[in-house]
């Protein structure tokens, strides 16, 4: 197949993409800057430019294309509304040059706020002010509305790996300043973990057996104790590990502390059972062990 691939060149992108071409396929990546049309290049990867926001490139990528992997988000929090919106306009724009055809489009969203407290699972939805789904609910109206196979990845809100500049990344990062890694309460609260390359080789197996309508769960552990990863960065950085209250939360982490506190685990059993899906990569802890204090 021949792949249109948003966010390639992203930190999941570029798992994505060599998995697809080591299986065979070809894949286009959407590329918005010089930088990442080299690293898509160097991949293996046909370059297309465009970005989020031009819809008419998106179209024709997607045109050209036996399939659609989304995966471009524009990440700043502080207009997350706003930038759902560009979300929900991309995906409609490539489901319309998708229409009347069996072509997939697989768009990503992520585990966190689905069941806070229980383990959430692939056949529940919870959409909130905080965390709407956008890109679930439109590919689900692509699929309901014009018929076409699209589907959703959640992932884990904590995609490990060499080059995460995410949740993980930022925890460390705040613990450096503060002087102390810290966890909220007892710090029994759990977050799920995949490393990137299952979420590369979850994306392949969606797209080449996914079901339209369908979501997926690229969860390998199912919940890891926010203290157990803060002991790991004190360990590393040699620092103390303490609580901290909800209210102290948002000084040590920023924006992170709304989320520090969550207890949001997830099951992918149905995942690995629909596609066999098997994650076989390193776990979050020996991950941030061995690749995450180095420098």
């Amino acid at each position: 197949m021949r792949v249109f691939v948003t966010g390639a060149a992203g930190f999941v992108g570029s798992a994505v993409v060599p998995e697809l071409i080591a299986a065979g396929h070809k894949v286009l990546g959407l590329s918005r800057s010089d930088a990442n049309a080299q690293a898509l290049a160097a991949m293996g990867a046909q370059v297309h430019p465009g970005s989020l926001e031009d819809l008419d490139s998106l179209k024709s990528g997607a045109a050209q294309c036996d399939g659609v992997i989304h995966l471009a988000f524009i990440h700043d929090f502080s207009k997350y509304a706003e930038n759902g919106q560009v979300d929900k306009r991309a995906i409609a724009a490539m489901g319309e040059a998708l229409a009347g055809s069996d072509r997939p489009l697989i768009v990503t969203s992520g585990t966190a706020l689905v069941a806070p407290g229980q383990v959430a699972t692939e056949d529940m939805f919870n959409a909130t002010a905080v965390f709407p789904r956008v890109s679930e609910q439109a590919a689900m109206a692509l699929h309901t509305e014009r018929g076409l196979r699209a589907m959703a990845i959640r992932l884990a809100p904590t995609v490990h790996g060499k080059g995460d500049k995410g949740f993980v990344r930022w925890i460390i990062e705040a613990a450096r300043a503060q002087g102390v890694s810290a966890y909220v309460g007892d710090g029994k609260n759990r977050w799920t973990a995949v490393h990137r390359r299952d979420a590369g080789n979850l994306y392949r197996l969606a797209l080449e057996k996914g079901e339209g309508g369908a979501i997926y769960h690229g969860v390998a552990e199912e919940g890891v104790t926010f203290k157990d990863i803060a002991t790991v960065v004190g360990k590393q950085l040699n620092l103390p590990v303490i609580s901290k209250t909800p209210e102290e939360a948002a000084d040590h982490f920023g924006f992170l502390g709304m989320f520090a506190g969550l207890d949001i685990p997830a099951s992918s059993v149905k995942t690995q059972a629909a596609l066999g899906w098997q994650p076989t990569h390193a776990a979050l802890i020996p991950d941030m062990e061995e690749n995450y204090f180095g420098e």
